[in-house]
């Protein structure tokens, strides 16, 4: 049975959010085992014609085949590791949605960020549930409707769940923009299904 989630109606596209799927101590651990399990890379990508590094560390895990191409990256998933693995079981459960696919995202300090984007890849099908976990330090979610610049947010914190689905990825951009605050480390895991 799905988790009751606080439904958030946009013009155009749902979120549900729930600000803590696990207590603070599963939490901890959690966060524990991913920042020294998950095979964290630092990727590049051509912005303003040369190549600089994501201000982000990731990894893509999946079943077999499911690849997944974003900023002109393209990621061959690893295969799940036990606590990735129980964490889609979870959240698949909370959500009532299953997921082959999983970016995860570390973001060490307040300098690293996420800038305006969609998740709107062919892979993800025509309206994708994507489901974000995150573990760590709060950082600010923002969302921007591209046609009438109407403005969501959300204060992601340590165990916190927010789905994005139905046709918001169409008309809404996110990031998670840098701060000036001294923040610690954030683990933020995307749970999505590759068609």
């Amino acid at each position: 049975m799905p988790l009751p989630l606080e439904t958030i109606a946009l013009t155009d596209g749902t979120c549900r959010y729930t600000p803590q799927l696990f207590d603070a101590a599963d939490c901890d651990r959690i966060l524990e085992v991913l920042l020294r399990e998950t095979a964290w890379k630092q990727e590049h990508i051509r912005m303003f014609g040369r190549q600089l590094p994501m201000p982000r560390l990731t990894a893509w895990y999946g079943e077999a085949g499911k690849t997944y191409k974003y900023s002109g990256l393209l990621n061959e998933p690893l295969p799940w590791f036990p606590e990735v693995a129980l964490l889609r079981d979870a959240v698949s459960h909370s959500v009532g949605t299953p997921f082959n696919s999983v970016l995860c995202n570390l973001y060490r300090d307040g300098t690293d960020s996420m800038s305006w984007h969609t998740d709107d890849e062919r892979e993800l099908g025509r309206n994708p549930t994507i489901a974000s976990i995150s573990f760590g330090a709060e950082r600010n979610f923002l969302l921007k409707h591209v046609r009438t610049g109407a403005r969501a947010a959300f204060a992601l914190g340590h165990g916190s769940l927010l789905i994005m689905e139905g046709p918001l990825q169409h008309h809404w951009v996110h990031r998670v923009p840098k701060t000036s605050r001294t923040v610690g480390v954030r683990v933020n895991l995307t749970f999505r299904w590759i068609v």
